[in-house]
């Protein structure tokens, strides 16, 4: 059944407010019915089964010219989510300090510091269009969820995690060489794009940013740009890298060795045993931590990580990580929190459908993704009043099924309300097409 409008609830009227300014009048009303329509949907999100969700909402191609020509910049949108989430973290960020000194054991001297530390966490994501052949910045890109090379769009993204709350960073297309040059546009390598997210990026006042991302992003280019931000840094390695040994017979007193050797090389006795946080239960893994420096990077720790002391190479993991301070349980939190990307983009696209777009233009198409994270941010905020009201976890999905229920709460007051007024059902069954 339809939604009609008028069934809004108060709490997404209010959040769309704090954007009205980044769009006219007419593009406004265009912005509620979609962000309605992205939450209750219970279909593929196209632009046809989004407006079947609204009653007398606004035509399929009328939501399209909003998406595609409509004068509107998605950027403003993104610089006005971002300061919300910034101003609604300050007093947090505050208060963490303050318990922090509060817990703080009594010593002489200056206090130390407390630290708030932030999470950048970079990444991208295959959206898999086998039907797209005609959409703008088509591709072919690897897919981790079909092990292989897929047709569809990469969206490189940036998530910005603090004291649990997460704000996702504007969507960023990435064209490959040979896309960009039949579509007449400059070419973006993936690293830079990611440069450009940790240049661009201003945290909130007061706290510590980490860097986070995989393998594919450890790259000294990146070491760099966040060293020069003054951000701490930990991504993946891949085991072909090599690390400064210790070498007596060498002139230098030491040699380059590569990271499967030089695991290979290790005695169980040092690995140490640690429970590694996950999703479900934590799990017992074998970690190995060093301080050297990896090729063609900078000074480190090293992190080796294996499921079990006798399993196969293929199986160990490795990080290098900025953060010289960290004890091995503080180097396990930064490397288990990446995580929460992966988590983001199984979020938007199994509760927003953000790969199950029918667009044919760039623009629209992050146009699109800027409004199902404009639905996100909502659900996210939603889901932290959750968790403040009943004191539990709470999920992004039942965050998202409670802001449904009061909107169908809504309805039936409406229904209520229209056959208390004598309302004929052949009139309402015209206002509500199934």
């Amino acid at each position: 059944m339809s939604m009609p409008i008028i069934c809004l609830d108060e709490s997404l009227r209010q959040f769309c407010e704090a954007f009205r300014s980044c769009f006219s009048k007419p593009q406004f009303k265009y912005l509620v019915t979609v962000l309605l329509a992205l939450i209750v949907c219970q279909e593929a999100r196209t632009l046809s089964g989004l407006m079947r969700q609204i009653a007398e909402g606004p035509s399929v191609s009328g939501v399209s010219r909003f998406l595609s020509e409509a004068p509107w910049s998605a950027e403003e949108v993104a610089n006005c989510w971002y300061a919300r989430f910034v101003e609604q973290m300050r007093e947090a960020v505050e208060q963490e300090h303050a318990r922090q000194r509060r817990a703080a054991a009594k010593r002489r001297g200056r206090p130390k510091t407390t630290v708030v530390t932030g999470y950048l966490i970079g990444d991208d994501s295959t959206q898999h269009k086998p039907g797209g052949k005609k959409m703008e910045g088509m591709g072919y890109h690897y897919s981790t969820t079909h092990e292989r090379t897929v047709p569809g769009h990469s969206l490189v993204q940036g998530l910005y995690l603090l004291l649990g709350r997460r704000c996702p960073l504007p969507p960023r297309l990435y064209r490959q060489r040979a896309v960009c040059e039949r579509e007449g546009v400059p070419f973006q390598s993936k690293i830079s794009l990611m440069e450009q997210i940790i240049r661009s990026f201003e945290p909130v006042v007061g706290t510590l940013t980490h860097v986070l991302m995989d393998a594919w992003y450890g790259e000294k280019r990146l070491w760099r740009a966040a060293r020069e931000r003054g951000f701490q840094i930990t991504t993946g390695v891949k085991s072909n890298r090599s690390l400064r040994v210790a070498d007596p017979q060498a002139p230098s007193g030491w040699r380059w060795q590569r990271l499967s050797q030089y695991a290979a090389s290790l005695s169980p006795e040092q690995y140490q045993k640690v429970l590694w946080p996950t999703q479900d239960e934590p799990r017992e893994v074998y970690v190995h931590v060093v301080t050297t420096r990896i090729r063609k990077l900078y000074r480190c720790q090293v992190v080796i990580a294996r499921p079990t002391l006798d399993c196969p190479a293929a199986a160990i993991r490795y990080w290098a990580s900025s953060d010289l301070e960290a004890d091995l349980s503080t180097l396990v939190r930064h490397i288990a929190t990446r995580w929460t990307i992966e988590v983001f983009f199984g979020e938007i696209k199994d509760l927003l459908g953000a790969d199950q777009y029918q667009l044919m233009s760039a623009t629209a198409l992050l146009r699109f993704w800027t409004l199902v994270y404009l639905a996100y941010l909502f659900l996210e905020e939603q889901q932290a009043h959750l968790r403040s009201l009943f004191h539990c976890h709470v999920t992004l999905g039942q965050a998202r099924r409670w802001v449904q229920q009061r909107h169908w709460q809504h309805l039936l007051g409406w229904l209520h309300d229209q056959f208390s007024r004598g309302v004929k059902l052949d009139e309402l069954h015209m206002l509500l097409p199934a």
